[in-house]
């Protein structure tokens, strides 16, 4: 039996500041933004080259980010610091690079206090089991 995470809810104050956030600062493909009545609004967003997406909006009980933030995401990157520095170029407070023992780390945080990070596995590393 697949199971697919294709889609992780995200809980955001402003759509549309979030909306902005994740596409002109963190380069997310906007998929979908429909509001289909009912002051149902959905905008789904994909990281580049990534399966899965996220989806923030309305009426779809994910407006309240003092209810609870999504902590830990993580966007596997090939080249953590570039891609850092191209996020930090766009305006986004990534922390420094952490290296953990080859395995490195950056983190940010989107305006609402939901928090990512980047990591690097460098190809051909054995990771504890």
């Amino acid at each position: 039996m697949d199971m697919r995470l294709e889609l992780v809810p995200l809980p955001v104050a402003d759509v549309d500041r979030s909306k902005a956030f994740y596409i002109d600062v963190i380069g997310f493909h906007l998929d979908h933004d429909v509001s289909p009545g009912n002051g149902l609004r959905v905008v789904q967003l994909t990281p580049p080259g990534s399966a899965c997406s996220i989806v923030i909006g309305t009426g779809m009980g994910t407006e309240h980010p003092e209810n609870g933030t999504v902590n830990g995401i993580h966007l596997v990157v090939d080249d953590i610091a570039a891609t850092r520095q191209l996020l930090a170029s766009r305006g986004a407070a990534v922390s420094d690079i952490q290296d953990l023992g080859g395995v490195k780390f950056a983190y940010f945080s989107d305006p609402d206090g939901n928090s990512w990070a980047l990591q690097e596995i460098p190809a051909g590393a054995e990771l504890p089991q």
